[in-house]
């Protein structure tokens, strides 16, 4: 398939852990960028980090920690320690964004340590995180983006999930090496009124990742108005990274120019 020609005013790119599955990551990577899009990882622990900064691909954001918790001591700690280690790698990739959630992950997506329901306490010790590691980006010229998750469908048990916790957070730190990884498909699921979310969240959005409702596949597979989202994000100026992080519903070189064509305005 040739690359298209379309334009777009953000930044595009493709998370590699959910397309050209069939393939090996390093392949998946080199076809990503060969279609003309930037690179998005999970876990760097799983790859071959060589391998991938010698494959000329540009990488947009990978998961900026590998376990720890924001809001409890020594979770904290682990997540200081684990993340001061992806910063290194994310240098090495020349990765801008690391992303982050209220708690670590396994393989499934679940919480390593559920939470169910949050204290002011936890609140605070949340915030003293983030700012803790605010201060580990400044030091390395890199962003932290806190990513909203849906409990209902994907992620049940994961604290400050939803995207009006993570504003909150964000916001109250209001530090340029702390912002939001708006997850459309999660704020779907989990909250909805997603155009006033994207004008709420406007002057915090680090990078804006994508799928579509039921399913998780490229956008125009299911009930959000792509089109209108695209409109949202130029209305407000953003002219930063929309990630596609979803699954191929077909073929997958069709499902990425499905995906260039709706945010190309």
């Amino acid at each position: 398939m040739s690359i298209s020609t379309s334009s777009s005013p953000f930044t595009l790119a493709v998370c590699a852990e959910m397309v050209f599955c069939d393939q090996p990551m390093i392949e998946r990577v080199k076809r990503i960028d060969e279609l003309g899009f930037n690179v998005e990882i999970w876990d760097w622990t799983r790859h071959d980090i060589e391998a991938l900064a010698n494959s000329g691909a540009v990488f947009s954001s990978m998961t900026g920690y590998v376990s720890g918790t924001l809001a409890d001591d020594a979770g904290a700690d682990e997540l200081l320690h684990t993340a001061a280690a992806s910063v290194e790698i994310a240098k090495r990739l020349g990765i801008p964004r690391l992303n982050l959630h209220g708690t670590g992950l396994n393989a499934e997506g679940l919480p390593v340590t559920p939470c169910y329901q949050l204290t002011g306490a936890m609140w605070l010790k949340a915030r003293e995180t983030l700012n803790r590691l605010a201060d580990l980006g400044e030091q390395h010229g890199v962003t932290f983006v806190l990513e909203n998750l849906n409990t209902d469908v994907d992620h049940p048990g994961v604290p400050f999930a939803r995207l009006a916790d993570v504003l909150a957070l964000v916001e109250s730190v209001d530090r340029p090496s702390l912002r939001i990884m708006l997850d459309v498909y999660h704020a779907q699921i989990g909250e909805g009124n997603l155009i006033e979310l994207i004008h709420r969240c406007a002057p915090y959005i680090g990078e804006v990742q994508v799928a579509d409702v039921p399913g998780r596949c490229e956008p125009g597979t299911g009930e959000i108005n792509y089109a209108a989202i695209a409109s949202a994000l130029n209305d407000i100026g953003y002219r930063g990274t929309v990630g596609l992080e979803g699954w191929a519903s077909g073929d997958d070189e069709l499902a990425l120019e499905r995906f260039r064509t709706v945010f190309s305005l």
